[in-house]
């Protein structure tokens, strides 16, 4: 079972990390957007030094964070961080010696930018939900907790609008606004991909069958749950309420084994994603 967990792992790792090569390398880099991080740095300084190209800026400084992250952070470096860091600097190499690009793909530049801000998103997504990411300034917030008190996710912020801000003069002010628009986007669509794939429903039973409920949980669902003794208000009947927590199928397998067995039975259901403890996400 852990081997297959590895295993699993490790090709969520190596999707994620792909996912956001191919939205940094065909549809970043080409516009010259710069929505933050180590990609964003590498577009300005390869629009300063047009003959290096952002794909080796962006594996330099990823390496050379890297080299940080082990001086600083010793135990404290994750594994996974390292694997994708490394991953993500080959797979951009590799791109850009398969692939060369002259251009933008299209004519379209909003179009692209949606590409360049969705494929990034939903990877880098996939991979902090794994606990992982590509590395760069992720490394520096790393360091920067450890030693530091700021306040590391506003600090980060600041540091992406001015990376993306300073395309309005370094590159051109289409490209700037179109690089704040897409770090925009960026922030809204990780977090909320984030929400998406931890999401769990949350379940409040109020039943007179708790033994038939608590063994279909238990044996056809294998989850747990706790309930306790109850009295309705109004008919002062006695009552059991249940609580547990369901997969969004689980759920569902639920409420038709309920509906069958205590078609009178109160149901309050709520989305979640952060929902700890064994089979759900570790404190």
């Amino acid at each position: 079972m852990k081997a297959k967990q590895w295993i699993w792992e490790f090709l969520l790792l190596t999707v994620g990390t792909g996912m956001v090569a191919i939205g940094t390398y065909f549809f970043k880099f080409p516009n010259q957007f710069s929505t933050g991080g180590v990609t964003g740095i590498a577009v300005i300084l390869s629009s300063i030094f047009p003959s290096i190209s952002s794909s080796l800026f962006a594996s330099v400084i990823n390496v050379l964070f890297l080299f940080l992250g082990f001086i600083f952070l010793n135990r404290g470096f994750g594994v996974r961080t390292v694997y994708c860091s490394l991953l993500f600097s080959g797979m951009l190499t590799g791109m850009e010696w398969l692939f060369p690009m002259s251009g933008p793909l299209t004519d379209e530049k909003l179009l692209e930018l949606f590409f360049g801000v969705i494929f990034p998103a939903l990877g880098s997504a996939i991979l902090f939900n794994a606990q992982s990411s590509t590395g760069g300034t992720d490394i520096l917030a790393m360091i920067l907790k450890k030693y530091t008190s700021l306040d590391i996710g506003m600090a980060l912020l600041y540091v992406d609008v001015l990376i993306a801000g300073s395309t309005l003069v370094l590159i051109n002010v289409e490209t700037g606004l179109f690089s704040l628009l897409g770090l925009v986007l960026k922030s809204v669509l990780v977090d909320s991909v984030i929400e998406s794939l931890n999401r769990k429903k949350s379940f409040i039973l109020v039943t007179s069958c708790p033994k038939e409920v608590c063994d279909f949980i238990t044996h056809d669902l294998h989850r747990s749950a706790t309930f306790w003794k109850g009295e309705g208000a109004y008919s002062h009947q006695d009552k059991w309420v249940v609580l547990t927590a369901l997969s969004r199928a689980q759920a569902v397998a639920l409420r038709r084994h309920l509906k069958a067995i205590d078609p009178h039975a109160f149901m309050l259901i709520t989305n979640s994603s952060e929902i700890f403890g064994k089979g759900f996400l570790r404190a």
